[in-house]
């Protein structure tokens, strides 16, 4: 799939998908609201104005069928060894890039994980334009937490007499009201645009210098349990009404 991209700027949309998901079994082609939820994943980079071109990355042929039917390039089978529940998002992109980009034409690549289903192709585009913006070494998406604020957040410990401890993970005073908070935002799996140069030299999707690209709530449901499939079927349908 080709597409133009503003001032030359190149980046090659990937999709990752494997097929051992152990939550949900199945989970990238399972249906949801009657459309496998890779789908909605293609949908939106196939339908940005600014994503020069995508592909996606799996170990699994039932998958490879889906994505090509749904209009996908699929231009190679992942190893099992970057299939596995401990394979780094970052060694599957830096394999993508090895074999789909050996003469380096792209200037980034767009990591857009399935299990965000509900992010548009006004999203994507966003985030390459605040590329292109502030020629940064990587735009990631967030979205603010009120209830769920950092400093509500313990950590758990087990004692040496076996009972279970809770640490502040920050110390501020408690009983300070919500509204004094800092503002707090968290990655919401949507959107990781890095530069393919830092990527290689880092392994890592976030640079120092990361721009925020700010999503809704509404846009940034995982799924990553299979509660989250009802919940969002339960939003599609809403959304509808």
């Amino acid at each position: 799939m080709m597409h133009a991209t503003t001032e030359n700027l190149k980046v090659l949309g990937l999709i990752p998908a494997r097929g051992g998901s152990k939550g949900i079994p199945g989970k990238n082609v399972r249906k949801i609201a009657n459309k496998p939820l890779i789908q909605y994943t293609i949908d939106a980079a196939a339908s940005s104005q600014l994503l020069t071109e995508f592909i996606v990355s799996t170990d699994s042929k039932e998958i490879a069928e889906v994505c090509r039917e749904l209009g996908a390039a699929v231009p190679f089978m992942r190893p099992d060894d970057l299939a596995s529940d401990s394979a780094r998002a970052q060694n599957v992109a830096i394999h993508a890039i090895d074999l789909y980009d050996a003469a380096r034409t792209f200037d980034y690549v767009l990591l857009l994980q399935p299990t965000a289903p509900f992010r548009i192709a006004e999203d994507i585009d966003a985030a390459i334009e605040l590329a292109t913006m502030h020629r940064c070494d990587s735009v990631v998406s967030f979205m603010r937490v009120e209830t769920h604020h950092p400093y509500y957040m313990y950590f758990l410990e087990h004692g040496d007499d076996g009972r279970m401890a809770v640490k502040p993970a920050h110390d501020y005073r408690v009983g300070v009201p919500r509204q004094e908070f800092p503002p707090a935002v968290y990655r919401n799996g949507a959107i990781y645009l890095t530069r393919i140069d830092y990527l290689r030299r880092t392994k890592s999707f976030v640079a120092p210098d990361v721009v925020p690209y700010m999503m809704p709530p509404e846009r940034s449901i995982n799924i990553d349990e299979p509660g989250d499939i009802d919940y969002a079927e339960y939003m599609l349908k809403k959304n509808r009404q």
